[in-house]
């Protein structure tokens, strides 16, 4: 390859800052749905009736079919190029999918026979999945036609990052200290009114995000902007296999998303401020108080992707959480009582329990942001590599390894409290507080976040995209470009 300076008027694909902001919004539609669908074990066990480890069970079986389909949505992706683009269609579908059939499972399941009621449960939730991967698949595929400036990807996070903040933030605020007083607890008038709202919200999303994407969803933004639709399933495994990239991120982020997943499960989250903490009401109020400062990490790890790149921000982010979550294990282990830590009578439990806290969840979530313009990069290492543009594989069978290991958080949070006896029903808001819950959610909560940071980290040692070889890349990819420009004119 010729070494040539590139300027980046011809190197990169450029985005406005309203396209990426709006196309955020598609992963912010599909999280609304998840974080709903995080409280369907307390309609499951508390309404429906069925069994806790038998809901921790199917839920794990639902993410690992998520997983397992997900490299079929992604050949769908890749094999589509239509009127409508590539991604924008299977956006909407997805949306309908899902949304339908969370307020079926809501609003069905308990009104059947109790024979009924696993079976359907379970095709719901199947179908759910469908639905949830078609749409959240685009999210990672989209990345790659957005734009390609290294000053750019990094900007998706800083949305991502304040868009989940004031989602997860405000949600809680919303289900604990509104839907909670309003209706008395887990019930059916709570469930109805989160659905009603939440989905409606998601909607918006994701026909916002579809207009961010609209004027890039076209061939000339595919790869190579040749034919991206003949490659074959069979050449997925070689592609895999041959991307350490693909397999050390994966690794990375899925291991990320468990630590997430488990710290952000909301009977983790009734464990520790609902039981340990007293007071389920402060988990909306510090998600409120900690979420500007929480923005402000975002910004400032953004801000250090775009300088030194996307690896290094990553891992820097990774140690400090990982340090926050230990921190918060030691300091519940050294204080007296764990209900000192209140808004009411503000000691120095409490100002260090919100600092380790906002560190834990900021620096500890945003890995899981920052990688998924990441896996643009990939894509574009492949493309660079073998000249295959296959955006929806890179992004899917990414999801097949992050879903197959996050789909473990409901099954271990499910056997976990199992084991300290809690078989047939979760802890509840107001259950006392006994050695065995306490230890328990101090691994739930902190402990298992924090081992899933480390092996983050040791699988990022391995992940060679840094700053420097995405430059090459990038201008590997436009001269590749113009070389086949070249051709086609001296071919007329």
């Amino acid at each position: 390859m010729s070494n040539v300076k590139v300027e980046n008027s011809n190197q990169y694909n450029t985005a406005k800052l309203w396209q990426i902001c709006l196309f955020t919004l598609n992963n912010t539609s599909t999280n609304i749905q998840i974080f709903i669908l995080g409280f369907v074990t307390y309609y499951a066990t508390g309404i429906a009736g069925l069994a806790v480890m038998l809901v921790s069970t199917i839920l794990m079986a639902a993410r690992l079919f998520d997983g397992v389909i997900d490299p079929l949505i992604g050949y769908i992706i890749d094999k589509t190029e239509g009127k409508f683009g590539k991604f924008r269609p299977l956006m909407i579908i997805g949306n309908i999918i899902t949304s339908g059939t969370l307020l079926i499972i809501f609003g069905v399941t308990h009104h059947l026979p109790e024979s009924m009621q696993f079976i359907f449960f379970v095709g719901m939730l199947v179908i759910n999945k469908i639905g949830y991967s078609l749409q959240t698949s685009v999210t990672k595929a989209g990345q790659t036609v957005l734009t390609n400036d290294p000053k750019q990807r990094p900007l998706y996070s800083i949305f991502d990052g304040a868009f989940n903040a004031i989602l997860f933030g405000g949600g809680q605020i919303y289900v604990s200290s509104y839907l909670m007083g309003k209706h008395g607890g887990f019930n059916m008038g709570l469930f109805t009114e989160l659905n009603s709202i939440g989905l409606i919200i998601s909607l918006i999303f994701c026909v916002l995000a579809i207009v961010g994407i609209s004027s890039k969803d076209r061939k000339e933004y595919y790869g190579l902007a040749e034919d991206g639709t003949n490659t074959t399933f069979r050449e997925y495994w070689g592609v895999i296999k041959g991307n350490r990239p693909l397999q050390m991120l994966s690794l990375s982020a899925a291991t990320d998303k468990l630590a997430l997943s488990i710290a952000r499960y909301s009977v983790v989250g009734v464990m520790l401020f609902g039981i340990l903490l007293g007071d389920y009401s402060l988990s909306g109020t510090i998600g409120m108080i900690t979420m500007i400062p929480a923005l402000l990490i975002t910004f400032l790890v953004v801000a250090m992707a775009r300088k030194h790149g996307m690896k290094k921000s990553l891992v820097r982010s990774t140690w400090i959480g990982l340090f926050s979550f230990i921190g918060l294990i030691v300091l519940f282990l050294v204080i007296d009582d764990p209900t000192s830590i209140s808004l009411s009578n503000v000691g120095l439990p409490t100002v260090l329990f919100l600092v380790l806290y906002l560190c834990a969840s900021s620096f500890g979530g945003v890995p899981s942001t920052l990688v998924i313009p990441m896996i643009a990069d990939v894509s574009d290492y492949e493309v660079n590599k073998s000249g295959r543009y296959v955006p929806g594989m890179m992004g899917t069978i990414f999801s097949f390894i992050d879903q197959l290991v996050s789909s473990l958080a409901p099954v271990i949070v499910g056997a976990m409290v199992g084991m300290i006896g809690f078989k047939e029903k979760f802890p509840e808001v107001g259950d006392a507080l006994t050695t065995p819950l306490f230890n328990m959610t101090l691994l739930l909560a902190f402990g298992l976040p924090a081992i899933g940071l480390v092996i983050s980290l040791i699988a990022m040692k391995f992940y060679k995209l840094d700053a420097k070889e995405m430059e090459k890349i990038q201008t590997g990819i436009a001269e590749i470009k113009a070389k086949g420009k070249k051709d086609h004119t001296a071919a007329i």
